[in-house]
């Protein structure tokens, strides 16, 4: 079968030479941003940082960065060359053609957007460029095109960014767009493109963008684009967004994270022009809402404000007022102090300051004929902790193209999904048509296009589009060979075969393959108001009907003793009541069937989990009472599933000879993965090692064992102790006599750029791990022996069918099973994407497996039905997909990494004191977690000794 790819507008094998050749050289210049003061000796250490001229001014990032270079690009040296040259407005500037005789050294003082002349205190710079090097392009094709497997190429990751700062280069100088990080953007007016904005609710809405990343393959150079959505918040009124936000019924707490670095325009203050008429918009970044720790603090200067609570309003927040002809502190001045400022003074009231305290509703009453009307909205302070500056959310309005960082709540999730969910030709369509527009693609919206990288550049080809200045273009995606491996046939108890269609089935009169017994157990109703959604009598013949499917299913026990119901009235008391009436139970039972109030809301899930799998050591399932009421056979089912592989059961299994070396008994699969402190998680929330193994020869059952790590610490610090853990529990719940022969690791959450560190610094870790649990005898030999695959699903690469005959007749998505290890991979690398599922709707991502390390397949040669050893390595890869415990249907991720990744999600669970904040800055209650790392400790995520041999994540 032919796929094509969304690796769109490429450059392809026969027109990369010919492109390589016109494109010739780039010069490659760093822009560093230094201390005035700086030695001419230091240059080079300091080439990549950005340094005030006051040792008390702090760097210059973000924004201001980007400002700055804009600044530097309209002095004498570079004006003149604006067409010619491209920037990351950060510290690199790349040219067709040298830019300076001699270096670039000169002190620049700051000028903020859209003003003509820099402000009295603006910050002064020492902005130093200097040509760095020269990157020949077309050594990179001559390098992609070479037939010597074993050639290294030193400037290709530098030629890649190079290529990739020209790419999104006009996104982030275009007026018309918005950029997030570096690579994905979106149009500021969403109407006009790729769809409508589409309304989330509570201040958000969806927009539409384009990720776009330069790629290499086998005798190409790619660009990969891909349509992906992000949520915005509303340009409107402050006011409006907190009052949509859902104030005052959510907490203040949560209105500060969700606030916290909104930039907006403030409209109490007369209009401001520059020398061209045009209006300078004044703008503020809001730090937080006002709190009683306000002006207190290193720098801080002046008498600190009067705020009655954390997020007061107009009326009950004050501040200190002086008398004119003395330097005020007030919400239209500019604050006092800065960081690193040794604290000034605070003359008060009783000192003979002259002056006196004001609140921010009088004053803005007084002073410009404001009347804040809702003076129970929360006041904003958009100055500091140390140095707070004050305004009424109704004198201020959010800029537009914003993206939140604070998670979308269940609804807003669900929204979101629904609008970002488009059917496969609905995305491949924008990609073509209005994907190279947006990310400057186009040489009718891009002219540096054709002026800086095809100046001559004139292609005979029919299939291509041809500009005015001469530069072509594919207007099609890439396509590739691809191959659709066949899935493999489910067993259920007594061998009885089901066959998969669409890489899914049903298990209809079917019993699980070992199904285990009920430990003796009971129910817990969780309730938040009186009466209940159903009595005792309903709930009790849904308890048996419940059984009733599990029996059905194959799996026995005894009847549930008696209920407990519990009421919740307020909040401060779900914990308490939660692990009151689990420890009471769990004095007679092992098993707890926890029926919830409200599938949206996590915290009674969150607070069941740590009290049953860490706290008290019984397994627990959470089953939403909405659902469970209903009575439905295939949820009752499906929360069956779950319950076997809890208690140690196994439910579905393939042909033996489609697992491979698996079925010889001498290879335990591992999966690795790690999670870390989303942007509105508390600054002491730790990242989070999960691992799970294999213990039995059908791949059913995956104990596993996580650790708590240094924050943002993406290798996994403790790797050796958690795989001798799993290598005991081989040969123990295994009931081995040896270890395996093999170690096949799948590792998720590893980005492209950390390939490297996996081998450097967790390889030596597992091999410390063996060294220390295997005999002598074994290590001699070699053993065990190791391959490590990274597994890749946050990546932008999308598949299309190029014929109907080709295409899954439900969502026109490839069908499952497809595997591309051509055309978008490069020979010198091993990997390939599969889609090993099939999309219920939207368009399939497939996932990408990269071998960093391979000692098991390569050492064992290729026997037939298989050509190579990838085959045999794909098609394993595809067979465990089918077998993932919790589903009737092959999942997208192969089980080993897609179970390591539940396990880290449910460890957030353990930890949402910290990875959803609840408290101020993340400080936490008496009865919550403390302690240890980043405000956690390893015993907040010990799984309970009764369960830590199990699947208790399920």
């Amino acid at each position: 079968m032919m796929v094509v790819v969304a690796e769109t507008k490429a450059l392809e094998a026969e027109a990369a030479t010919v492109i390589a050749a016109e494109v010739g050289k780039l010069i490659v210049a760093e822009v560093a941003t230094v201390a005035a003061e700086a030695e001419e000796g230091n240059l080079k250490r300091i080439l990549r940082c950005t340094e005030p001229v006051a040792k008390n001014q702090p760097d210059i990032t973000g924004k201001k960065l980007n400002q700055l270079v804009k600044q530097l690009l309209q002095t004498d040296q570079f004006v003149d060359r604006e067409d010619d040259l491209v920037t990351d407005f950060r510290s690199n500037i790349i040219a067709r053609e040298r830019l300076l005789s001699q270096p670039f050294d000169q002190v620049m003082q700051y000028v903020a957007e859209n003003e003509d002349e820099p402000t009295a205190n603006a910050p002064k710079f020492r902005v130093r460029v200097r040509e760095t090097g020269v990157l020949t392009v077309s050594q990179l094709t001559d390098f992609l095109t070479s037939s010597n497997l074993s050639q290294v190429f030193e400037d290709k990751e530098s030629i890649i960014q190079a290529l990739n700062i020209f790419l999104r280069h006009y996104a982030k100088e275009s007026e018309s767009v918005v950029t997030i990080g570096t690579a994905k953007s979106f149009p500021l007016h969403p109407d006009a493109t790729l769809g409508q904005a589409y309304n989330l609710g509570a201040g958000l809405k969806a927009v539409r963008g384009i990720f776009s990343s330069v790629r290499v393959a086998t005798c190409r150079i790619l660009v990969n684009i891909n349509v992906m959505t992000a949520a915005f918040y509303d340009p409107i009124p402050l006011d409006q967004l907190i009052r949509q936000y859902g104030f005052p019924q959510v907490s203040k707490l949560k209105v500060d994270g969700f606030l916290k670095r909104l930039r907006v325009e403030v409209n109490h203050l007369p209009q401001k022009r520059n020398k061209a008429g045009v209006i300078i918009p004044r703008i503020k970044t809001i730090f937080g809402l006002a709190t009683m720790n306000d002006g207190t603090g290193a720098g801080s200067s002046g008498p600190p404000p009067k705020v009655k609570e954390f997020g007061a309003g107009a009326k009950d927040v004050q501040f200190f007022l002086r008398d004119e002809g003395h330097p005020a502190q007030s919400p239209d001045t500019k604050k006092q102090g800065g960081k690193g400022k040794k604290a000034a003074s605070k003359p008060g009231p009783g000192s003979g300051s002259p002056g006196r305290y004001i609140s921010v509703y009088d004053y803005f009453k007084e002073r410009y004929n404001r009347i804040v009307t809702n003076t129970s909205l929360p006041v904003i302070n958009v100055g500091n902790r140390a140095n707070p500056s004050y305004l009424p959310a109704q004198c201020c309005r959010v800029l537009p193209g914003q993206s939140s960082q604070s998670k979308l709540s269940g609804d807003q999730s669900r929204a979101m999904i629904n609008h970002a969910v488009r059917p496969p030709f609905n995305n491949a369509t924008s990609i073509v048509n209005e994907g190279p527009s947006i990310v400057g693609l186009s040489p009718q919206t891009n002219i540096k296009l054709v002026i800086l990288l095809f100046p001559a550049l004139v292609l005979e080809c029919t299939d291509m589009k041809k500009s005015q200045f001469g530069i072509s273009i594919p207007d099609r995606l890439l396509t590739v060979p691809g191959r659709v491996l066949q899935g493999p046939r489910i067993f259920y108890k007594d061998n009885k075969p089901v066959i998969p269609n669409n890489g899914s089935w049903n298990m209809i009169d079917n019993r699980l393959n070992e199904a285990t017994n009920l430990p003796p157990w009971s129910y817990l109703t969780i309730s938040t108001r009186q009466p209940d959604a159903y009595n005792q009598e309903s709930l009790s013949r849904c308890v048996n009907r419940f059984q009733t499917v599990l029996r059905g299913m194959g799996i026995g026990g005894p009847p549930p003793s008696s209920g407990t119901q519990i009421f919740i009235n307020n909040p401060d008391e779900l914990q308490s009541k939660v692990e009151e009436a689990l420890q009471k139970v769990a004095r007679q039972v092992r098993f707890v069937l926890v029926i919830v109030p409200d599938r949206k809301d996590p915290v009674v899930y969150n607070k069941v989990k740590h009290a049953g799998d860490v706290k008290l050591g019984i397994h627990t399932v959470c089953v939403w009472a909405g659902k469970f009421g209903e009575g439905d056979s295939q949820y009752y089912a499906n929360i069956g599933l779950k319950i076997n592989l809890k208690l140690g059961g196994v439910n579905q299994v393939i042909d033996r000879y489609r697992l491979g070396i698996i079925e010889e008994q001498k290879t335990m699969i591992v999966g690795i993965d790690v999670t870390h402190p989303s942007p509105s998680s508390s600054s002491k929330a730790p990242s989070i090692a999960s691992m799970v193994a294999s213990i039995d020869r059908w791949l059913g059952q995956w104990p596993a064992d996580l650790r708590i790590q240094q924050r943002r610490k993406e290798m996994v610090t403790e790797l050796d102790q958690m795989l001798k853990t799993r290598l005991t529990l081989w040969k123990k719940l295994g009931k081995r006599a040896t270890l395996p022969e093999n170690i096949l690791i799948y590792r998720d959450g590893v980005s492209e750029g950390q390939y490297e560190s996996v081998i450097e610094e967790e390889l030596p870790l597992l091999r410390k791990a063996c060294s220390e649990v295997y005999p002598a005898q074994d290590t001699k030999k070699g053993l065990p022996y190791m391959s490590i695959i990274i597994v890749g699903k946050r990546h932008h690469t999308r598949f299309y069918p190029t014929t109907a005959a080709s295409a899954d007749n439900r969502t026109s998505n490839t069908k499952n099973g497809t595997i591309v290890d051509r055309g978008v991979t490069e020979v010198r690398n091993w990997d390939f994407f599969l889609q090993a599922h099939s999309a219920i709707k939207g368009t399939a991502r497939p996932a990408h497996y990269y071998v960093v390390l391979d000692e098991i397949f390569t050492r064992r040669g290729v026997k037939q039905p298989f050509q190579t050893v990838a085959d045999v390595l794909e098609d394993l890869t595809h067979n465990m997909s089918y077998l993932y415990g919790r589903a009737t249907k092959s999942v997208s991720l192969c089980p080993p990494a897609y179970y390591a990744d539940i396990v880290c999600e449910r460890a957030r669970r353990y930890l949402s004191t910290l990875f959803e904040q609840t408290t101020p800055s993340g400080t936490l209650d008496s009865s919550s977690i403390s302690g240890g790392a980043g405000g956690s400790r390893s015993e907040d995520v010990l799984i309970h000794p009764n369960l830590k041999d199990t699947m208790f994540y399920i």
